[in-house]
């Protein structure tokens, strides 16, 4: 995380790289649940057979978990707006902080 800008910053700006790795993730899980005939399964190497081995015996599973992964991203983000809320904090600005990082 990068370090934040002053003593009474509330929120730091997270990593990009777990930015990437968690949006591409969550773009492959999509397409496994969503599009699984389009995947090219022998070339993804290990991750392949796997992935199919999933969506061959596992599908309900795979698409339970995707319905329930979203559930918990929103029910996060709500909690995070009650806290704000509770601590006074002004939503906009520290959502403009977390996502613009300061240039001072």
């Amino acid at each position: 995380m990068a370090p934040a800008a002053g003593a009474a910053a509330y929120f730091q700006r997270g990593s990009l790289f777990w930015f990437t790795v968690i949006t591409l993730s969550f773009g492959y899980y999509t397409w496994v649940v969503f599009w699984p005939q389009s995947i090219p399964y022998q070339s993804l190497g290990p991750l392949g057979p796997f992935t199919q081995y999933l969506v061959d015996h596992h599908h309900t599973l795979l698409r339970n978990g995707y319905w329930l992964a979203w559930l918990i991203h929103v029910g996060e983000s709500l909690y995070a707006l009650v806290l704000c809320k509770q601590n006074e904090l002004r939503v906009q600005i520290r959502m403009r902080k977390l996502i613009w990082r300061d240039t001072e």
